[in-house]
């Protein structure tokens, strides 16, 4: 790259594409003047479009879904602790996918699997709109996580093959604030699509989403990673690779923390549609805005660690106050939910959920940013390791939740608490963040 830090997204309108590949080729000369400089830009912005759209969708597919939950119970007559496997099936997909499609991106390119899993996607959802059982719907959810991971891990990948050094940052930075904030506009919108009709109208509006993203990824979207950069190291070179990374102790501390961190969250996302609708009374709507408000902490905290706290105190004692947080908010929604403190309500259980989110801003991307720093050469796999894990401990959580019915939320503030407890456990026994340990891998 150009030491004058110009991406190599800015160079693509300029390029002529390889014939049958849709892979940009390299400028001559690059032209200089305005009309560069605009074209460069309009490609920047559609590139972070596209993959916006991409690492959007997951959370769309997950969270639009939430206020539809009691209504799926009662449609197809299942307990609520098996319609919550809808989620569980949902989230476990998105985690093997990201194993399986990352491999398949660095050998056969970007575009291709990314089309094939938008495909099966689109498919995917179209059948949820008619599964007339919730084991079906079971079924069709983990398909469609299973497609649905594609966007997550070839939009990181495509980033990682236009952009170097400072433009990469600020790019992944962009992304995170989308999926950020599309957890905060899914269950409004769902809400709103449940207005006008049920919640299999729900997956239909995802149906066309994934449509139209999909045309939009294979008119705009060119390959960008070169047949000369593809290799063919296979699943043994990344297992190998894995398998020194979880032999790392503070990397597998850091890793276990955050996904016991995300299960927290997610033991949340699950419950919280019968938490607010079926035991306090609100309407889905209700439900959203809520959603929404506790989306909203998350973002605006994660931004004050990204824009305030970084370089100013260290990432393990952010981290460190983000989980002692987490635990004291955890503790908070067992004692309200267990009734030690009589009949609260719904205002006191959602603010301590709000407090409970919004400490999640600084557990959650300290102890993805500290492993990752251990892992100079081996980024990749660890990023793997990282989504995969924190999506199957959350897989795991999300059925307990349910455990005991729908008229108590005791389960979800249980399942909270030994997940936060859980990961201030690793992280001070196996990080040991008082100690100064170098990067091996």
């Amino acid at each position: 790259m150009p030491e004058s830090g110009v991406s190599r997204a800015q160079q693509i309108p300029t390029t002529h594409t390889a014939a049958g590949t849709g892979l940009p080729g390299r400028p001559a000369t690059p032209p200089p003047g305005p009309a560069a400089t605009t074209a460069a830009r309009r490609t920047g912005l559609l590139v972070t479009l596209v993959l916006g759209g991409l690492t959007a969708l997951p959370p769309l597919s997950m969270d639009m879904y939430l206020p539809a939950l009691p209504a799926v119970t009662d449609a197809l007559h299942a307990p609520a602790s098996t319609v919550q496997l809808t989620l569980t099936a949902c989230l476990t997909g998105m985690a093997l996918g990201q194993v399986v499609v990352g491999p398949m991106s660095d050998r056969w390119g970007r575009r291709r699997p990314l089309l094939l899993g938008m495909v099966v996607y689109v498919l995917a959802t179209a059948i949820c709109v008619f599964a007339p059982t919730a084991e079906l719907l079971i079924g069709f959810r983990l398909v469609q996580g299973l497609a649905g991971a594609a966007g997550i891990v070839i939009a990181r990948a495509v980033v990682r093959d236009l952009y170097d050094g400072v433009d990469m940052a600020r790019f992944f930075s962009t992304l995170m604030l989308i999926s950020g904030v599309a957890p905060v506009i899914a269950p409004v919108i769902g809400g709103q699509v449940l207005r006008i009709t049920d919640w299999r109208g729900i997956f239909a509006v995802l149906t066309v989403v994934g449509v139209l993203l999909t045309l939009v990824v294979w008119k705009w979207l060119h390959e960008t990673l070169p047949p000369s950069e593809r290799h063919t190291g296979g699943i043994g070179d990344a297992l190998r690779t894995m398998r020194a990374l979880l032999a790392d102790r503070v990397f597998s501390g850091y890793m276990i923390a955050g996904s016991l961190a995300f299960a927290a969250l997610f033991a949340y996302v699950s419950a919280s549609p019968f938490v607010v609708q079926e035991i306090y009374g609100a309407s889905p709507q209700t439900f959203s805005l809520l959603f929404g408000i506790n989306s909203v902490g998350l973002i605006a905290v994660g931004q004050i660690n990204g824009k305030i706290l970084v370089g100013r105190i260290s990432l393990d004692k952010a981290l460190g106050f983000g989980l002692g947080v987490i635990v004291l908010a955890a503790t908070a929604l067992l004692l309200m939910t267990s009734g030690v403190f009589g009949d609260v309500g719904l205002f006191p259980v959602a603010s301590g959920l709000f407090v409970l989110m919004s400490a999640m801003g600084l557990a959650m991307p300290n102890t993805n940013a500290q492993a990752l720093m251990r892992t100079k050469h081996a980024a990749g796999s660890a990023s793997a390791l990282l989504g995969t894990s924190s999506f199957l401990i959350g897989a795991v959580a999300s059925p307990l939740v349910g455990i005991a019915g729908e008229a108590t939320a005791v389960p979800m503030a249980v399942v909270q608490l030994v997940c936060a407890v859980g990961a201030l456990v690793c992280f001070l026994a196996m990080c040991r963040p008082w100690q100064q340990v170098a990067a091996r891998i």
